[in-house]
């Protein structure tokens, strides 16, 4: 297990350094950011399905997954200790009704380990929330440009989790997860004189530190309803929970070209912030619930449904307020599943591969110019086995759209590239011979 590990912090390493901002989508430039999604590339290789739990891997929505039955297959063994890690790669094609630009963002997704403890399950790790990484101009009828946008930062979340085995068939669970980040963002605006650009511009410049803590409750129900075909569902909660934004805004006189992206500031002034009551407000995070079902045979092939629900007509923060965009209540349906040839095939390694697949339809919850932004996706993944029968590689791709062209919007095409690892291994065993 420690070498596996050693070679997992050697990959996450190689991620965080070739990574640029965790999105590169101009919707990022609303509130916190565009919303990461919770959970694992077998999960998004599946539609982004949510509902199934095994013993094997980490199921990063629902803390009930972090407990659950011995291994039937081998011959009642505990559970493994389960460690995901995971990170993506995502290109973008932006069209709107003037033209269309490419785009490219690298991210680390997520860290977890789950520990089992009898009935009891432990799962802790660490992911992104949200994701701000945009540049964007805005121009006049002869070109010129009027304005220049920029963002970063995002917020993340430090979890950790408890579930417990109340019978064979039913497990509930709790994350407590620990919010921290900062969204920074800045406005050049630029000024001419005969169509030329003037020596001085004005440049604003915001940044908001967040931190706080929220919760998240789930269960999962496991039955056998006949000799081959088993059920699953699972439901997940999270209620609305407030986190503190500690803000700051400067506007500053700079020397800038359009033509370049550089300027040189000349004076800055702090504004007053506190006579406001923006020095510090409250982040609302909204309330989401997850419901799902799914049916298939164990260790052979399973196909499930999802309905999300996030209450994103909750989200404020009044130092985000933009007048063009509304944040409406949004949700996601999902469909997909996956099959195995053969799980203990020892003649043809193909056939212990899992292949997944799966749809989804999301309402982001986001309205731009009374435009609601939607997205679309298609998804595709294969499992492939490493070392022993529990651990894995995993590749999936995500096809789709986001947004649309209407009220001079931006529609975005995204290709999505996601690996992962899911290493299992025992540390706590009985030995049998002294």
């Amino acid at each position: 297990m420690i070498k596996k590990l050693v070679i997992v912090f050697i990959a996450v390493f190689a991620i965080q350094l070739q990574a640029q901002d965790g999105t590169a989508s101009p919707y990022s430039f609303y509130g916190i950011g565009t919303l990461k999604f919770k959970g694992t590339v077998e999960s998004r290789s599946m539609g982004r399905l949510n509902v199934f739990t095994d013993s094997i891997h980490v199921n990063l929505n629902n803390p009930a997954g972090y407990a659950g039955n011995n291994l039937k297959s081998f011959n009642e063994e505990s559970r493994p200790v389960k460690f995901t890690v995971g990170g993506s790669s995502s290109n973008l094609t932006l069209k709107s009704n003037s033209g269309s630009q490419t785009g490219n963002a690298t991210t680390f997704d997520y860290l977890a380990l789950a520990v089992p403890m009898g009935k009891f399950g432990m799962g802790f790790g660490l992911m992104p929330y949200s994701s701000v990484g945009y540049k964007l101009e805005s121009s006049d009828a002869n070109g010129d440009i009027n304005e220049r946008y920029r963002g970063s930062g995002g917020l993340n979340k430090a979890f950790l989790g408890l579930g417990y085995q109340i019978t064979p068939k039913l497990s509930i669970g709790v994350d407590a997860s620990y919010n921290f980040g900062n969204v920074q963002n800045s406005a050049l605006q630029f000024r001419y004189q005969d169509g030329l650009p003037l020596q001085y511009h004005t440049l604003e410049e915001n940044r908001s530190d967040l931190s706080g803590v929220n919760f998240n409750f789930g269960m999962n129900y496991t039955t056998m309803i006949s000799k081959k075909l088993e059920l699953s569902t699972g439901l997940s909660y999270m209620p609305k929970s407030k986190i503190n934004s500690d803000n700051q805004r400067a506007f500053s006189t700079v020397v800038a070209d359009p033509s370049v992206n550089q300027e040189v500031k000349v004076n800055t002034v702090e504004a007053d912030l506190e006579s406001q009551n923006l020095r510090e407000t409250d982040l609302t995070l909204p309330t989401t619930y997850a419901f799902g079902v799914g049916l298939g045979q164990p260790r052979k092939w399973f196909a499930g449904a999802q309905y999300s629900f996030q209450k994103t007509s909750e989200f404020d923060n009044p130092i985000f307020s933009i007048g063009n965009a509304k944040y409406v209540d949004g949700s996601m349906v999902s469909v997909g599943g996956y099959f195995i040839p053969e799980y203990n095939s020892y003649s043809s390694y193909l056939k212990r591969v899992v292949y997944r697949a799966g749809v989804y339809f999301e309402n982001t919850g986001l309205e731009v110019n009374n435009e609601a932004i939607n997205e679309f996706g298609i998804s595709f993944g294969v499992g492939l086995p490493i070392g022993n029968v529990f651990s894995n590689a995993n590749i999936g791709f995500e096809f789709g759209k986001k947004g649309t062209k209407n009220a001079n919007l931006i529609q975005e095409n995204f290709m999505n590239l996601q690996i992962s690892l899911s290493l299992n291994d025992r540390w706590f065993q009985k030995r049998k011979y002294n």
